[in-house]
């Protein structure tokens, strides 16, 4: 840290990303990417003719980009805004409708974004905690005033509010933006995009890293009235307008507009969770329920931290987050059939260890 950095960004706590070891191969399953390749129209998009183009700059506007997403919802291309990764999207939200003197409203325990974007932008947020079995008390989310931010399905914790519920929070904060991070949604959640034609002040925002297998491409977008989207772009465009470069682009609209794959990918997604998840029941583990493409669990004898650094011995990264009510757990991305095995294999022997 150099002597010229603001004072205030000096206490500044970034957000920590999941480990990318480069040292050696490691089975991966801590940081939620998708254990399928792209969607095969995306392969065939990203071609020579495509990328010989890359001497232009991209449409600032990603007007097809838009029209394939809003087709997916039966929305308005005016209804969407996109943003390179679902953190820019996030970032641009607290940039917009948050500050020292508009505050926010998070859980305790969520996406750590969250928390980060409030000290970068100098609020001050009311934080507050997930009930025992953590899941949203959603009363204490009611009359902020403010921006309100929650995950639905939720991260870490991978536990979903019903649609009921949140709808419960976007009517209780009429004067405020209410933003639903549906990262995960796919996998289990029920989605809030029928609340958009009688809520003004929802923004749901959603990635293509997850179900749709564009983790690398960093490709978001978020999904709302007119007027919230148009809020977004003001800021987007005072920032970096031209964030979607070329390539990603293309790959989102075909990503999009292959139904089929997504479905399928999603699919064999869900299966190979429940499986998993009845796997390490059997082994004495606690496993939340699960409306997401990782498992919440908590390992039988030992914390949480511990069971992670034995299967990084072996060669398996799970995530371990460093929080006190947290300790207990780790979470666990659902790979492929083999991912899992090796994960499975693995712990049998740190538990067989652990009794010796």
């Amino acid at each position: 840290m150099s002597d010229y950095l603001l004072p205030r960004l000096q206490a500044l706590a970034p957000y920590v990303p999941g480990e990318q070891p480069q040292d050696k191969r490691y089975v991966k399953l801590n940081t939620n990417e998708s254990p399928f390749a792209p969607s095969p129209r995306v392969l065939a998009a990203i071609n020579p003719e495509n990328v010989s183009h890359l001497n232009l700059y991209p449409d600032p506007l990603c007007r097809t980009l838009r029209e394939a997403i809003a087709s997916e919802y039966g929305l308005a291309a005016e209804n969407v805004f996109v943003g390179n990764g679902s953190d820019e999207v996030l970032g641009f939200a607290f940039m917009a409708y948050a500050d020292e003197t508009c505050g926010a409203t998070i859980p305790d325990v969520s996406y750590g974004f969250y928390r980060v974007y409030a000290q970068l932008y100098r609020v001050s947020p009311v934080i507050v905690p997930l009930n025992e079995d953590f899941t949203l008390p959603v009363e204490k989310f009611l009359g902020q005033g403010q921006l309100v931010a929650i995950a639905n399905p939720n991260a870490p914790t991978s536990i979903a509010l019903p649609l009921a519920q949140v709808e419960r929070i976007v009517a209780g904060n009429p004067n405020s933006v209410v933003l639903i991070d549906e990262a995960y949604v796919d996998f289990g959640g029920e989605t809030c995009v029928p609340l958009l034609a009688r809520y003004k002040n929802l923004l749901i925002v959603r990635t293509f890293s997850k179900s749709r297998s564009l983790a690398g491409g960093r490709l978001g977008y978020a999904l709302a009235s007119p007027e919230i989207v148009d809020d977004l772009n003001r800021v987007k465009s005072s920032f970096h307008p031209y964030s979607i470069n070329n390539l990603t682009m293309l790959a989102g609209i075909e990503a999009m507009r292959d139904r089929d794959y997504f479905a399928s990918c999603v699919a064999g997604i869900c299966a190979q969770r429940e499986q998993s998840a009845a796997d390490l029941r059997k082994l004495g583990f606690t496993v939340a329920p699960s409306a997401t493409n990782f498992l919440f669990a908590a390992p039988p004898g030992m914390d949480g931290q511990p069971y992670y650094r034995k299967l990084k011995e072996r060669g398996v990264l799970v995530r371990y987050l460093d929080q006190p009510t947290l300790r207990r757990y780790v979470r666990i991305t659902v790979g492929s059939a083999p991912q899992m095995s090796a994960l499975m294999t693995a712990t049998q022997q740190i538990l067989k260890e652990a009794q010796a």
